[in-house]
């Protein structure tokens, strides 16, 4: 497959070139690659190293994205590609998000490839994930504009991270999104993810007030880190003001990895106080995640209290709604059933 010229970059007057794609700004000298590995300057024209080439295709439950509240209990089809926008020291698939492309195994496979292979499988959305898709919006643009044209849906699985003009671009095709909001303060988006909060807090207010995409938030909570009932607490009143209370929540166990080894796992007592910070607060629909937890990954009627989609781990047991909605008291449920 022939290299793929870059969107969203320009020349500057010392003949770098600047990369628009993400708040990051990269500045790139010939021969250089970005902070993303797969952005670089060959001959004085940034091109997308990582366009058709992902790391390999799995099929997973939806759930696992996580989303709750979008086509629960169906299969999508999910790949990565190799590097990331942005250095979390705590990083759960850093195998992928910080090997270079040359360092990691990759396939080829054009749009069209990727499409058939969904077709193939029978599953009724695309995930981009595992690395951070801002980096590849070009192979996500190509891929979600064929997707939409044979009825398959996509899914950004993102920090949300981007330009706010690229994104427009990116996400034009994407029919929902899952945000990891890594943490609410400055310090420790600067400190332990090399990137910071506001783009990220306008991203998601661009997804609510000016698209139609359906998203989810995921919050990895690390002891001692970001976990602070305060925090947690201000993170809520945050979403309740800027998203509204139906934009479901998701708070997920840390375990020691890359260059966190020295924290231990998220207690289960921790995430149990973090949702019930959520829910006492306003937000209707909070889950925890990479725990076993029956009650904290079931969706409630947020009017009658009734249990309506029970899931084990990524799996649902029972989905009781009816055309969207509470079968008991009949509450539109918000969502894409």
């Amino acid at each position: 497959m022939e290299l793929k010229l870059a969107n969203w970059w320009e020349t500057l007057p010392n003949g770098k070139i600047l990369c628009t794609l993400c708040p990051r700004y990269c500045t790139i000298g010939n021969g250089q690659k970005g902070f993303c590995y797969i952005r670089e300057n060959i001959d004085n024209k940034l091109y997308s190293t990582g366009y058709g080439h992902p790391t390999g295709f799995a099929v997973d439950p939806i759930e696992k994205k996580p989303l709750n509240h979008f086509l629960p209990g169906t299969g999508v089809l999910s790949f990565g590609t190799a590097g990331c926008n942005l250095g979390c020291k705590f990083c759960q698939n850093w195998t992928m998000s910080k090997a270079k492309l040359d360092e990691t195994y990759s396939v080829n496979a054009s749009p069209e490839d990727v499409v058939q292979l969904a077709i193939k499988y029978n599953t009724p959305s695309i995930a981009y994930t595992y690395n951070d898709p801002t980096i590849f919006g070009e192979y996500v643009i190509d891929i979600s504009k064929l997707a939409r044209e044979e009825g398959i849906k996509s899914v950004m699985v993102t920090a949300g991270y981007i330009d706010k003009n690229a994104r427009k671009d990116v996400y034009k095709y994407i029919d929902a999104a899952n945000v990891d909001l890594k943490a609410f303060s400055e310090t420790f988006y600067h400190k332990l993810t090399f990137s910071h909060l506001n783009p990220v807090l306008d991203t998601l207010k661009w997804l609510k007030n000016e698209t139609d995409i359906w998203f989810e938030i995921t919050t990895l909570l690390i002891p001692d880190e970001n976990d602070s009932p305060d925090e947690i607490r201000q993170m809520c009143d945050w979403i309740l003001e800027n998203l509204g209370d139906e934009i479901p929540l998701h708070f997920t166990a840390f375990h020691p990895d890359f260059k966190m080894l020295d924290k231990p796992r998220t207690p289960a007592s921790t995430l149990n106080t973090a949702r019930s910070i959520a829910l006492k607060a306003g937000i209707k629909y909070c889950y925890v995640g990479n725990v076993f937890n029956r009650e904290g990954q079931t969706t409630y009627c947020p009017n009658c209290g009734e249990a309506l989609i029970i899931r084990d781990w990524h799996s649902v047991e029972t989905n009781k709604l009816t055309d969207g909605k509470c079968y008991k008291c009949g509450t539109k449920i918000a969502g894409v059933f």
